[in-house]
């Protein structure tokens, strides 16, 4: 199999990449068909009303994701990596005022979003938990064209008749992965990375450039590589640089400017304690996750709920440790995104899926991998490393309070930061011999995920999210 360090690494906007990025391009992808009249069934200009309806996890935390905006935002033509901020909420006052889509295809179009979009409560989709459903109708209410998605995490979006193919044949593509002929180090398993490893003499880093690089180029590579970590650093400064109460209802205050203030006032001063590098790795992470949960720009790492952990600790190796360099922070993204393949590939990224392991647990191992390779581990320390830090978030449950990405989830990025640094450490102070494989690890995440009743899975129906303080 082979997945891109694009797959893994997608700019799109917050809160949430499979709540938010998912129902815009399967509300933009849906607008495509619309414009081909599905071969002639109809014309695209026969189309005078669209509407959608969310289900499953979608329905029950999609006010808290925004899935209802996201969802008006595809309509309106804007996808997750070119949203302009300041366009897009001009477009959709002017939306709610004219209830009308002016689309390329199909012109002008009815849609209201106070009667147009609805939140179906009812049983989730048969296919995944995050289930929606699109229908365009002529003048006379006739059903033109309908379609059901499936978010299935990372932003990545699949058909019905996708997904029904994939469980009829597992082996079947569903997170855009390519076919492994013509790549040179296509591994699909932990042990296939290292065993290609050792026969080439090459890095998981390095082999992860070869694949790439027989793709898209080294020139394309390394400027595709460097806009990610933009896009990472500069979310990181901003949610540093800002005040206020995060949207909605919540009334959770951003923290990451205050901590940031007080940690550059103590550095250097015989004020600051030995510990005080946790809080520098957790108010990077934290700064990352309140612009998600303000609906910024960021970057799936490899989802939106758990895109501070990779930023945060590439932020942490740049600014606190010895002997950096532009190339150590290459090798940390191709690095992780290898390991977010490989669990990608054989588990899941997504908390409607498996819980929250699947997410912050997922974004840990590829921090703690990318660490580890960037401060000169082997590969067998990679592995190893990757191993610790997924393996000690097994069974950790997604439990949003009111579907909002805010609480535990921005202080859950900064604690899945920390043990991706303990566990790049520890491996490091190893030789790579470990007694529980990566492999095993991912297979029992996959295994507890599938065990894991329905209310800890992103529902916001069980755990933190129902357990709150009495006003």
């Amino acid at each position: 199999m082979f997945l891109s360090v694009f797959d893994i690494f997608k700019i799109g906007i917050g809160p949430s990449s499979s709540h938010t990025m998912g129902p815009m391009t399967a509300s933009v992808n849906f607008l495509d068909r619309l414009s081909s009249g599905e071969e002639g069934a109809f014309e695209p200009n026969s189309v005078n009303h669209i509407s959608v309806s969310l289900h499953g996890s979608l329905a029950f935390t999609g006010k808290g994701h925004a899935s209802d905006r996201a969802v008006m935002l595809g309509l309106l033509g804007f996808r997750p990596d070119n949203v302009d901020a300041d366009l897009a909420e001009q477009k959709l006052t002017e939306l709610k005022s004219c209830c009308r889509l002016e689309t390329a295809a199909c012109g002008s179009v009815r849609f209201d979003p106070d009667c147009d979009l609805a939140f179906d409560y009812g049983p989730a989709l048969p296919h995944h938990a995050n289930g929606m459903k699109l229908f365009a109708h002529d003048g006379q209410g006739e059903l033109l064209l309908s379609e059901t998605y499936y978010s299935i995490g990372g932003g990545f979006v699949v058909t019905e008749a996708e997904l029904i193919a994939a469980e009829k044949a597992p082996d079947a593509d569903l997170h855009d992965e390519k076919e492994a002929i013509g790549y040179p180090y296509p591994f699909g398993s932990a042990a296939e990375m290292l065993q290609m490893g050792k026969a080439s003499g090459l890095t998981i880093a390095e082999m992860k450039r070869a694949n790439e690089e027989s793709v898209l180029g080294r020139e394309a590579l390394n400027q595709r590589l460097d806009a990610v970590w933009s896009v990472m650093d500069t979310c990181i400064s901003r949610g540093l640089s800002q005040d206020g109460v995060l949207p909605g209802g919540l009334s959770v205050k951003r923290r990451a400017r205050a901590i940031h203030k007080r940690l550059v006032d103590q550095s250097g001063s015989n004020s600051q304690q030995p510990h005080a590098i946790n809080d520098w790795l957790s108010v990077y992470a934290m700064a990352v996750n309140e612009e998600n949960a303000a609906g910024g720009q960021v970057v799936t790492s490899p989802t939106n709920g758990a895109a501070g952990v990779v930023p945060a600790v590439i932020r942490y190796y740049r600014d606190h440790c010895i002997d950096t360099s532009s190339k150590g922070i290459g090798d940390f993204l191709l690095t992780a995104a290898a390991i977010g393949g490989l669990i990608k590939h054989n588990a899941s990224i997504s908390g409607a899926e498996c819980g929250c392991q699947a997410e912050v647990g997922s974004a840990s191992a590829m921090a703690a991998a990318g660490l580890c390779a960037a401060l000169g581990g082997n590969n067998e320390q990679i592995e190893n490393a990757a191993e610790i830090a997924l393996e000690h978030h097994l069974g950790m449950t997604c439990d949003p309070v009111r579907g909002l990405v805010q609480v535990p989830c921005i202080e859950r990025n900064g604690m899945g930061a920390i043990k991706a640094v303990s566990a790049a450490s520890l491996a490091l102070h190893g030789d790579g011999a470990h007694f529980m494989p990566l492999d095993n690890c991912i297979e029992t995440m996959r295994q507890t995920g599938q065990d894991m009743r329905d209310k800890y899975k992103e529902t916001s129906l069980g755990g933190l999210a129902v357990n709150l303080p009495e006003c």
